[in-house]
This record gives structure tokens, sequence and C-alpha cells, in this order.
């Protein structure tokens, strides 16, 4: 059944799709008919594909490979690179580890990625030396992977500072050394799991956007009436959608877009790059964007504290150190699904 409550987006059936190729030109007019482009999606529906990336397929195909070769592996060898012995929240995720929503059990597996932060000065619950496994290839092809992705990002953030009206660098200078995580997930085809359980329950991003590459079709995300709306797959396309950090900076102009994974129909694969500012940055609405939408009431929040808190908050590692007293929830720390259509 449809959800009634109230939400900005449309009632669409379909993502938008935007070649974002004129944002990579030298003509601030083409990046600007991109981002006008990128606007209209975010603030009507929150999702969307993209293409003109310039990520080669050799690069995708590489990352695919390493992920295959990894998840086959047995479970005490994965093990071995568990996610909870890492210092910045990088490695091994099990099925089972992460509990999003309702509480109950994701059908996935996971190998978590962090911006590999070698300095001391300056380390943070998320920044720090990411944990590789010493799997051949495999850091190599991850980490060119990442680096491509991120310098979508790069072009992203600036095309929707534009699509706000805002100076063009606005949200980029913010981006120096970001806690932005990929993630390479594994949803395994289970013919006896119950039809009721999930990949991924419903949830909404932390960070800023997320810049997705998935391998089979699951993903659905939910429309301004309450419907799931189905992702189907998309040759050489990223899907991006907008996160909470985003629409607090936004002041709401853009909303972050519930989404999930249903049973999965075949074994799937999952490469999402979660896009954060550093992690000092403080995230409020960008004064001169409050005034279009003066009602909305967003916390100032800390980029990193959010999403640590959000982090304590889903994976067991960290409730039992919380339980324990070895850590504590940041100030200001908002409970999962404080924002989007769940937060409206």
């Amino acid at each position: 059944m449809p959800d009634n409550s109230p939400s900005p987006h449309t009632a669409f059936t379909a993502l938008p799709c935007v070649d974002i190729a004129g944002l990579f030109s030298a003509n601030v007019a083409d990046r600007q008919a991109v981002a006008d482009e990128l606007g209209r999606a975010a603030r009507e529906v929150g999702f969307l594909y993209i293409t003109g990336h310039g990520v080669s397929p050799e690069l995708q195909s590489r990352l695919l490979s390493r992920a295959k070769d990894y998840f086959a592996q047995p479970l005490d060898e994965k093990m071995r690179f568990y996610i909870g012995q890492s210092e910045n929240h990088s490695g091994y995720v099990p099925e089972g580890e992460e509990k999003l929503g309702d509480g109950a059990v994701d059908c996935k597996e996971a190998y978590d990625v962090n911006y590999d932060y070698r300095a001391e000065l300056g380390r943070r619950p998320m920044l720090g030396p990411t944990q590789w496994p010493d799997a051949p290839g495999f850091k190599e092809d991850v980490k060119s992977y990442y680096q491509a992705a991120l310098n979508v990002a790069d072009a992203l953030f600036r095309g929707f500072a534009l699509a706000l009206q805002l100076d063009e660098n606005a949200l980029s200078r913010h981006v120096n050394h970001p806690p932005s995580q990929l993630r390479m997930i594994h949803y395994p085809y289970n013919e006896q799991a119950p039809s009721d359980r999930p990949g991924i329950g419903a949830h909404t991003d932390y960070e800023c956007f997320t810049i997705l590459l998935p391998t089979a079709p699951g993903l659905e995300v939910l429309n301004g009436a309450g419907e799931w709306i189905d992702v189907p797959l998309k040759d050489n396309a990223f899907v991006i959608n907008i996160g909470d950090m985003l629409e607090v900076l936004s002041n709401g102009q853009f909303v972050a877009t519930s989404h999930r994974v249903r049973k999965v129909k075949e074994e799937r694969y999952s490469f999402p790059l979660f896009c954060a500012c550093d992690y000092d940055t403080e995230i409020a609405p960008i004064e001169s964007l409050t005034k279009a939408n003066p009602d909305r009431d967003y916390i100032s929040l800390k980029c990193g504290d959010h999403l640590y808190a959000q982090t304590i908050q889903t994976f067991t590692y960290l409730k039992n150190k919380l339980a324990r007293g070895e850590i504590s929830l940041p100030e200001n720390s908002q409970s999962v699904d404080s924002f989007g259509y769940h937060g409206q």
C-alpha cells in the first residue's frame, strides 16, 4: 500500500537520465546547462542516471573481477580482514553485521574501502589508513576505480552547486580528504530465502550523494506518492541519488530519497561510492538558500560526526563498543531515517 505521508518528490515512475559530459567542458554555459538538468532531477526525484562520466568499462570490469574473486573465498579467509579490526571503518562486512530500519538482517556481504588517509595529524574515527586485503591486484584495481569515481564526484559537486545558483566551487572546496566510502557489495542468490527478506532495507544515504554501479536489477526507490519504483540497468550509466547532507546544505531543495534492494532474482554485485565533504565540515543550510524555504529546521551537523553516528547505529561491532562504553555517540547525533521521505 502506498504511504500517504507528504513528500516534495513527484509521483515519478522512471528515473531521468543526464549526460554529464558538459560538466567537463571549459565553457561555463555547457556546465550550467548540465547543472540545470541535475537540479531538476534532484528536486523532483532525488535519483537519476548519468552518462558521459568518463569512467572506462575496463576499470569497471576490473573492479567487478576483484569483488567476485574476494567474495568467492571461504568465510574464514574473508574474515581475516573483518571491518571491526580496522582504524577507519574499512574491511570485510559479513552477512548480519549491518542492520537498517526495522532491524532485519540484510541478505548481503560487503568489503568497504575508505579514503586511505595516512597522515597522523587529523585522524578521526572514519578517517585513517584503509585495511586492504593481501589478494594480488586488489588494492591497485580498486584504488584505480575509486579515484576515477572521485573525479566524477568532483564534477557533480560543482554541478550541484551551479544548480543551486551558488559559486561553482561552493561545495567542492570542502572536499579535500573526505571520508567518502566505496562499498563492494555482494548479494548472493538464495532461492530458499523468504520473499520478504530484502537485500537491504529501506533507507536514505548519509552523505551528500551516491555514485552507484550495479550489475543486476533489484534497486527500488520511493516516489512522491509513496510507491516503490524499479530502477532497471542502463548500459554504462551510473545511478546517482541525493543523500542526507546535500538535503541539509540545500535547505531541503534537494531531498534524500528512500531506497531499498528487494530479494534478488539472480546474484548481484553493487558498487556505491558515498560522496562526503571533509570530516570537520559543518553541515547546515547554506545561508543564501534559507530564504527559499524558511520553514525547514535543520540541526547543524559535523559531516564526519554524522557519518560516525549513523554507522554506530547500524554496525554490530560499533554497537557493542558503544554498549561497553568504549565509544560514544557524537553531539547532535540523529537517529537513522531522520532525513528524506522518512524524516518529513
